[in-house]
């Protein structure tokens, strides 16, 4: 039997990211999670499916500096991820969690 050799291309969130639609409900699938280094990571896919050197000067930070902030492995301050997320045109917004009502 002879063994087939199996490849893959390379996959990257950011080349699925073409609409304002596509982006909005990326970000709400990822705000599910509650996870920061995710947030930063998703925020990282849409600066790319955009344009990074545009984004970084709109933020006021080095491109390389940007790209590791938004990498999910930096630590970004929340100062950067609501530039970054003004920069991209978009709003983050806060609501209840669903929670059952106690006794009554």
């Amino acid at each position: 039997m002879t063994a087939h050799k199996v490849t893959f291309s390379h996959y990257d969130t950011a080349d699925y990211l073409q609409t304002e639609d596509d982006i909005a409900a990326y970000l709400e699938a990822v705000m599910e999670e509650n996870d920061p280094s995710l947030l930063a990571a998703a925020l990282g896919d849409i600066a790319r499916a955009r344009n990074m050197s545009q984004l970084a000067k709109e933020v006021g930070m080095s491109r390389e500096g940007l790209y590791k902030a938004l990498s999910g492995e930096g630590n970004p301050a929340f100062s950067t991820i609501s530039k970054v997320v003004t920069a991209l045109g978009l709003r983050l917004t806060v609501e209840p969690l669903a929670r059952p009502h106690a006794g009554g």
